[in-house]
């Protein structure tokens, strides 16, 4: 079971805010997952922005959990940038908001995190990495595009099966505004309704 914060988060959220034209762009993310699991192989899934600081982050975690919503099995998410920076500070916050469990584990500059959000589960490791990182999947992966920068600017993935764009707006925009913490669940609570939907599909 996913913690009950989670739950509560998820219960606020509605597919009938997804555009039919977004369903559209999300359906060859959808059969990517369906033919792996008709085929009972691993859904190994690497979300790719620039940085590996926000959108990455927040698709990883909430495939994840998402994954587990719809008890899709064997779904293995990981992210990652065309650069090494680190996981946002606030973007953290926000998955905590959200009733994700959130430990620090190192303090340096890039620092790591450890993201839970069920009991039972192996938690997300998250932290800034490159997309083609040893901890990330070599092959037979799906490489899910975040942001255009990333999209436009890294036309070859290697090792990638399948090359997906999932393209979001940057909430990097609102940092040091008024808006910052709305804008962050804002986007947050878009990728997560896009997330279940998507693993919502699988049969």
């Amino acid at each position: 079971m996913l913690f009950k914060q989670i739950e509560t988060t998820i219960t606020s959220l509605h597919f009938d805010s997804i555009s039919n034209e977004r369903k559209e762009e999300l359906k060859p993310f959808i059969e990517y997952i369906q033919s792996k699991v008709t085929e009972k192989a691993n859904v190994n899934l690497n979300f790719i922005c620039t940085h590996n600081s926000r959108r990455s982050h927040l698709s990883q975690v909430w495939a994840q959990a998402a994954s587990h919503h719809y008890n899709v099995k064997n779904v293995y998410c990981y992210s990652g940038g065309t650069e090494a920076t680190a996981l946002f500070p606030m973007a953290a916050k926000t998955l905590k908001e959200a009733g994700f469990q959130i430990d620090k584990l190192s303090e340096e500059k890039n620092p790591v995190y450890s993201i839970k959000y069920a009991g039972n589960e192996p938690s997300v490791i998250g932290f800034s990495k490159k997309y083609d990182s040893s901890f990330n999947p070599q092959s037979e992966f799906a490489a899910l595009m975040t942001c255009s920068h990333a999209d436009e600017n890294c036309p070859f993935i290697r090792g990638a099966e399948k090359r997906i764009p999932v393209r979001y707006n940057d909430p990097k925009a609102f940092d040091n505004t008024p808006h910052q913490e709305e804008k962050y669940q804002e986007r947050s609570n878009q990728i997560a309704t896009e997330m279940l939907y998507v693993f919502s599909q699988i049969k």
